[in-house]
């Protein structure tokens, strides 16, 4: 490829989802001449698939000790709720909030042996037990002996999300593919439309995608690891405003609920936690047998005859750990005018932004003026799963 670059800016995002958008605000906001380079459409990774669940490291805290995890995310909601009230370093106002808090809840057996644990300093600032009068609609049954605390993390409908950062930044967000990388600068083709782009810095925001375009560069470091996961939903006459964690025996949730709305208005449940973990070992037959029989073991007055079920395997894509151990905080890595970046969680994408920032500050790399760029197709924004009505055939 001949290094004559038909358009010159200062940093060149590769990557759409909620990371790579959170950070093209950050950097135009700084004054950076930014573009963000997406193969498919935004959010067409792990973002769609998350939960919406802005995790302040409690989840990681419930053995009852202070994990990497759960300081490393402390700090998120009150982050984002900044910024879902206009106030923090970016306006979400227009990102739909789905609750402001999520639940946790233990059943019968386990609740008199985590009554400590709760009562400890560790949690109390974190959770708050609820009256019954208080409990979501669907514990607030005669067969439900257990007990419902409030936990103080939003959850947002991700595709919003996704629109709330994108819309701002519309004419530098690009669909095209990266063909060729030559040093710094990069050749993009769009069906018959193709440009090079000189930039001062190329940061991987791509999630998986971010192993093709290191070996675009030459390079297989830093290594990638993926986490696969085998999350199922269904739909059907269910409550809604469901956002509860079932406390288990280990730091993991039992299974972790989150509710949505498929493109009729029809009730979704998305279930993750522990079910989704262990679900890998199993057939979708199995896991779908499992999932129902974890929700009549939790929710027995709950009727699931009727639903819908369907089984989404995901990969999550995350730096290679030792042992292939979980990562505690995000991953930013700088090595000749390159950062490769894994949020690793939906939470963490503003302390990516930040990391990336302290990077470029480190280089001294500062925003130049700004030039005239083409207009460029819009890659347009994926279906969350539970939309695209094949998933449920």
């Amino acid at each position: 490829m001949s290094k004559h670059a038909d358009v010159q800016v200062d940093i060149v995002i590769c990557g759409g989802g909620v990371a790579g958008l959170w950070l093209l605000a950050r950097l135009r906001q700084q004054g950076y001449q930014a573009i963000l380079i997406e193969l498919s459409k935004l959010g067409s990774g792990q973002t769609r698939y998350a939960q919406g669940i802005i995790h302040g490291g409690t989840k990681y805290a419930l053995t009852g000790a202070v994990s990497g995890s759960s300081e490393a995310i402390a700090a998120m909601p009150a982050l984002w709720r900044d910024c879902l009230a206009g106030s923090g370093e970016i306006d979400l106002r227009a990102a739909k909030l789905l609750s402001r808090h999520q639940y946790l809840w233990s059943t019968a057996g386990l609740t008199s042996r985590m009554a400590g644990f709760f009562a400890s300093k560790l949690m109390r600032s974190r959770i708050e037990p609820l009256t019954s009068s208080d409990y979501p609609a669907v514990f607030r049954h005669e067969q439900f002996l257990g007990q419902v605390y409030s936990l103080e993390e939003p959850v947002l409908d991700t595709a919003s999300l996704l629109h709330a950062l994108a819309q701002p930044h519309e004419n530098f967000i690009w669909h095209a593919q990266v063909r060729q990388i030559d040093g710094l600068c990069l050749s993009l083709v769009n069906g018959d439309r193709q440009i090079n782009i000189s930039t001062k810095q190329i940061v991987l925001t791509a999630g998986r995608g971010n192993a093709g375009l290191l070996r675009l560069l030459g390079r297989d470091t830093p290594r990638m690891q993926t986490r696969p996961l085998k999350m199922v939903m269904l739909r059907g006459d269910l409550p809604t405003g469901v956002y509860a964690h079932c406390l288990g025996a280990s730091s993991n949730p039992r299974i972790t609920i989150s509710s949505h709305t498929d493109i009729h208005g029809r009730s979704v449940w998305y279930l993750g936690g522990e079910l989704a973990d262990a679900g890998v070992m199993r057939s979708d037959a199995e896991q779908l047998s499992a999932a129902r029989k974890e929700l009549s073991e939790l929710l027995p007055w709950l009727d699931i005859n009727g639903c819908d079920f369907a089984v989404l395997d995901i990969d999550r894509a995350e730096p290679q750990m030792s042992g292939g151990r979980r990562p505690d905080d995000v991953y930013v890595e700088q090595h000749d005018g390159v950062i490769t970046a894994w949020p690793t969680k939906l939470a963490f994408a503003p302390r990516l932004a930040m990391r990336v920032l302290e990077l470029l500050q480190q280089a001294q790399i500062n925003p130049a003026a700004a030039n005239e760029l083409p207009n460029w197709d819009f890659p347009g924004y994926a279906l969350l799963p539970w939309q695209e009505e094949e998933r449920w055939s």
